[in-house]
């Protein structure tokens, strides 16, 4: 219960994260960056007698029509609260503060700050195995019919809705939304690289027994060893190969750096671990 209460909290802060880029910084500016909240800029530009926030509703309930009747339900639940979330935070964000002009003239500035802030907001929802819907449901029957992959599928909606920017509000205003989309993947890819921050280690020292019992009993984390020759030298040498989280290689460091300041480490940033008492592979 508390994990769900967790997730729920979690997945709101991205949408509301998402939602202040949206009215903040992409609407007053046409910045239209993808998703349904760029499709939704541009039809308000269109049609301005509905609310940004109404024709994001709008839009999302279309495209899960459209979803269910190619996909079925294979967008999950916490997909479709996140999606409509977002939507609700911006039509409530232009009633509580409405926007009449940008924050400033300067439009880089704001595009860079708002599309940091999003994208922040966006790896918080993917950390919860959601996401905030829209172009995702297009990716996914662009997948199914046409092969096409989904993170390929979800760049080539967003880099055609920003072309209709471009079209509809002029080149400036379809360059920033070009650059809008690149920087939103880049700030996604590293901000969830912060919440998977596991670290595979490789150790080779003379003191290998003192260090296994550290990880083992110490840390409460499991190792792998193997024997390795050294080229140079052809003397065989235990090597210690584990996976740990940043504060307990903080840990290991130290303790290794107070035994042998000679041993050799190295020590690589791991993206994705599945298995075991890491993520689950189903």
């Amino acid at each position: 219960m508390r994990q769900r209460l967790f997730s729920f909290i979690m997945m709101n802060l991205g949408a509301f994260l998402v939602s202040i880029n949206v009215h903040f910084f992409l609407s007053p500016n046409n910045l239209a960056t993808g998703g349904v909240s760029g499709l939704s800029i541009i039809m308000n530009d269109l049609f301005p007698g509905l609310s940004l926030g109404l024709f994001m509703i709008i839009i999302n309930i279309l495209l899960f029509i459209v979803g269910v009747i190619f996909l079925g339900f294979s967008f999950g639940a916490k997909t479709i609260y996140a999606s409509f979330a977002l939507s609700f935070y911006v039509w409530l964000l232009e009633i509580v503060a409405p926007m009449s002009q940008p924050l400033s003239d300067d439009i880089l500035i704001q595009l860079i700050i708002g599309q940091c802030i999003a994208a922040t907001g966006m790896a918080i929802v993917f950390h919860q195995q959601a996401s905030t819907g829209g172009t995702d449901i297009l990716a996914l029957i662009f997948n199914k019919f046409f092969n096409i992959e989904v993170g390929r599928g979800v760049l080539l909606a967003d880099l055609f809705i920003a072309l209709s920017s471009a079209v509809l509000f002029g080149p400036q205003v379809g360059m920033y939304a070009f650059f809008g989309v690149i920087l939103n993947g880049l700030v996604i890819d590293y901000t969830l690289q912060q919440f998977n921050s596991n670290k595979e280690i490789v150790i080779i020292s003379k003191y290998s027994d003192e260090i296994k019992s550290f990880i083992v009993h110490e840390l409460g984390k499991g190792a792998t060893i193997h024997t390795a020759k050294g080229a140079f030298t052809s003397d065989e040498k235990e090597v210690i190969t584990t996976i740990l989280g940043r504060k307990d290689f903080s840990k290991l460091r130290g303790f290794i750096t107070q035994i042998d300041n000679r041993a050799f480490i190295t020590v690589h940033t791991m993206n994705e671990i599945l298995g075991q008492n890491f993520k689950r592979l189903a």
